[in-house]
């Protein structure tokens, strides 16, 4: 039995992928619903929940790992718990992001695209995350903590080991 093999949909996540299908013309239109449904259901998207999506909607998993490995909002396998992405486009970059990653990568010592040795933080530099008025931003998971300031920056992150119940990084 292969990985793949052993990966399902619950019953209320199936009824959820039935319901999008009905919804959409064609299968590849639902794709990116799709995982939002797969991630929900299998904490990630590695390779074998890749591959069970473009099993189960029946596209090539070419497709699947190229729109998952092109947006940055898709929790990928070996981010930490807390993905921090740093917006690097040019609002943040005139705004200070280059500081912000300055700091965290200070504070939490890893490198962008890098994952924390207790598995807390991924830091990554991204692409605009729509906030420029409110640069510099960092994404964490799903939430925005923007107009950030250094000292935000490190309260940030203190918020966050005590969120996780550990003191180092």
């Amino acid at each position: 039995m292969t990985v793949t093999e052993t990966l399902a949909f619950s019953d209320e996540a199936m009824k959820k992928y039935e319901w999008l299908l009905s919804r959409y013309p064609t299968r590849k239109a639902a794709l990116l619903p799709t995982l939002r449904i797969a991630e929900s259901e299998f904490g990630e998207l590695g390779v074998p929940q890749m591959k069970y999506v473009a099993d189960l909607m029946e596209i090539p998993p070419a497709t699947v790992f190229g729109v998952v490995t092109f947006y940055t909002h898709y929790r990928r396998a070996g981010v930490g718990k807390y993905h921090l992405q740093v917006c690097s486009t040019l609002s943040c970059a005139l705004r200070g992001s280059g500081d912000v990653v300055s700091r965290v990568t200070e504070r939490l010592g890893i490198g962008v695209g890098e994952t924390s040795e207790c598995g807390l933080f991924t830091l990554s530099k991204v692409e605009c995350l729509g906030s420029c008025d409110t640069a510099p931003v960092i994404q964490c998971n799903d939430d925005y903590h923007e107009g950030l300031s250094l000292e935000d920056v490190d309260a940030l992150i203190e918020q966050l080991r005590q969120e996780a119940g550990k003191g180092g990084a």
